[in-house]
């Protein structure tokens, strides 16, 4: 065998190598912050988002009923879920029976 086709297979199996690899990696997650993992929030996304956003998903709920909604707020510039109308937040903890809004959720400005 010449040294080209060998240096072809070394590729190949280099390739093969990196996307099995690729293919057995776990989905990555983020760092729990504030009793949660940020990347859950996007189960709120839909709640928040449009004119006539519908009503939250029961994962959605449990995820922000187990936050420390004090200190997720608090990450508003952080957490693009946040970063919406502060009404449509205070809607989505009140549809998911969170009804003592923290200050620091209080203060959520655009």
């Amino acid at each position: 065998m010449d040294k080209n086709n060998t240096r072809t297979i070394v590729r190949l199996a280099a390739l093969v190598i990196v996307f099995v690899a690729l293919v057995l990696m776990e989905e990555p997650t983020s760092i729990p912050v504030c009793n949660i993992n940020a990347n859950t929030l996007e189960k709120c996304r839909p709640a928040v988002t449009g004119n006539n956003p519908p009503p939250p998903g029961i994962e959605c709920c449990i995820i922000l009923q187990a936050a420390d909604l004090e200190c997720v707020c608090k990450f508003k510039s952080h957490i693009p879920i946040l970063a919406t109308k502060s009404s449509k937040v205070h809607d989505l903890l009140r549809k998911c029976a969170i009804n003592t809004i923290p200050p620091a959720c209080q203060a959520l400005k655009n």
